[in-house]
């Protein structure tokens, strides 16, 4: 699983003009699933997503977590994280899970967020649909979560 987040001071996203889900200060989270990961890994990826310091302490410092800072989350499924462009100029995306598991695990994830951080905290797209995403970007920060990166293989965590 990959996860883009952007911390923002506020974000929304769109399907057919109405806002679908949004979020005050926090993450905007672009979520990408690859073939093989697991429900296990997505309950670690949200748990490593929810304790990231990232947020600004009094002082200023990257020091505070989402958890600590009472922000929300906008969660948006994106199979183009897994763009593979090596050859030519036309991406490939067979390293994207297939529909059915990645709106499983999206849906995973966005359960998990709604869990831990409560009622109104937690907006989202729609799976699958054409979304147009609105964010005033804090920073800018963003970071980018790979569970390959982190050493996390969906073997590991079942």
């Amino acid at each position: 699983m990959r996860a883009l987040i952007q911390r923002v001071e506020q974000a929304s996203v769109e399907v057919d003009g109405a806002v679908t889900g949004s979020c005050g200060a926090g993450y905007l989270i672009l979520l990408g699933v690859a073939p093989g990961d697991n429900k296990a890994l997505a309950e670690r990826l949200w748990r490593k997503v929810a304790a990231l310091r990232i947020c600004a302490d009094d002082a200023g410092k990257t020091n505070r977590s989402l958890l600590d800072t009472g922000g929300g989350v906008l969660v948006v499924s994106q199979f183009t994280l897994y763009a593979d462009a090596r050859r030519g100029n036309r991406p490939s995306f067979t390293g994207a899970a297939g529909p059915e598991l990645a709106e499983s695990l999206y849906d995973r994830f966005c359960d998990l967020a709604e869990a831990e951080l409560g009622p109104g905290r937690v907006g989202r797209g729609i799976f699958g649909a054409d979304m147009r995403v609105s964010l005033v970007n804090d920073g800018p920060f963003t970071v980018l979560l790979d569970t390959d990166e982190l050493g996390w293989s969906s073997s590991s965590v079942d």
